[in-house]
């Protein structure tokens, strides 16, 4: 599996009969893994030659950083710490959303409007302690490779054109790859991608009023939603996609968004798309800025990634608990 002629094109998926089109069920080995099976253990021996510094960065942001953040649901935790006796100190997590800051969706946490969760797993096994397509499984195999980071931040800043994050400016297919190609970035099968939008500290660096109010206006930067993305994404083999903002994608979607009849419950998101149908693991809020910021000095834009979820059973997402070492 380490060329990109052992599964097929995108467009070979959407041909696929049925509940089928446009689907990688049935393609991988193992079942519930996914696309990081496009890693391959020479792959991983391979990814060794992205460090060269040793110099290692932590992926995640503090669990209770985005407090306000963009979602209407996810508060931070509350953290207590007590004691039994003088000598002993513990201490646990009260209304803890697991994909409250930096975090890796599961399988789990999206099913397609039109044809279910991914690999065609029954709605009614996805339920709490029962283990199909639940995070577990990411965990107890971790998800470790080249990793290589996009700097979109960085390119539209070297144009003069910031990203406008206040806009929720959609970001497309042609800005992804004309940054890729301004870094000389080639991409293999099995990579790690990460898209650096500069989102996640443009919004930490906003006033408590200020991040209600991007909140209360419900958009946010991030991937123009496009059938073109998806089909990149797949034929590029990806093993996982994540980025430092809220949603991958932008918000709201794209009045042209070609999902908006599949995925009505996702108002034309891809998410359906890339987790339900592909089984593409999707990363968000990660703290990308001092990678992307070392990775431009250096002008080495690789690095090994390791990425291992909470071993929760059935969990449909978790904080990513990444690094990258350069």
């Amino acid at each position: 599996m380490t060329d990109r002629g052992t599964f097929p094109t995108f467009a070979d998926l959407l041909t696929r009969e049925g509940a089928l089109s446009g689907t990688s069920w049935g393609l991988f080995p193992e079942a519930d893994r996914g696309t990081p099976s496009f890693i391959t253990p020479a792959a991983i021996v391979e990814a060794r030659n992205s460090i060269r510094s040793g110099t290692v960065f932590g992926l995640d942001y503090p669990a209770d950083a985005f407090d306000p953040g963009m979602s209407l649901k996810r508060s931070p935790p509350r953290h207590t710490i007590y004691s039994s006796h003088p000598a002993h100190r513990d201490d646990f997590l009260d209304g803890y959303y697991l994909q409250g800051s930096s975090q890796i969706d599961g399988l789990r946490h999206r099913r397609a409007d039109d044809v279910g969760f991914y690999n065609g797993t029954p709605d009614a096994l996805i339920t709490e302690g029962t283990p199909y397509l639940g995070i577990q499984g990411w965990a107890e195999h971790p998800i470790t490779g080249r990793g290589v980071v996009v700097d979109l931040d960085g390119f539209r800043r070297s144009l003069g054109e910031p990203i406008d994050h206040a806009a929720g400016e959609p970001l497309t297919l042609n800005l992804v790859q004309a940054a890729a190609a301004a870094q000389s970035l080639r991409l293999r099968p099995g990579d790690i991608l990460m898209l650096h939008t500069g989102w996640c500290e443009w919004f930490l660096e906003l006033t408590t009023a200020e991040k209600q109010q991007v909140r209360e206006s419900r958009k946010a930067s991030g991937v123009e939603q496009s059938q073109e993305f998806v089909a990149w994404a797949w034929d590029q083999q990806l093993a996982l996609l994540a980025a430092d903002n809220f949603a991958l994608e932008c918000l709201p979607p794209v009045p042209d968004s070609p999902y908006r009849d599949s995925a009505p419950n996702d108002h034309g998101m891809m998410h359906q798309q890339l987790l339900a149908k592909l089984g593409m693991p999707l990363g968000e809020l990660w703290r990308l800025g001092p990678l992307a910021r070392h990775m431009r000095r250096t002008g080495q834009w690789d690095a090994f990634i390791s990425i291992k979820p909470l071993n929760i059973t059935g969990g449909t997402g978790s904080p990513a608990n990444a690094t990258a070492i350069t």
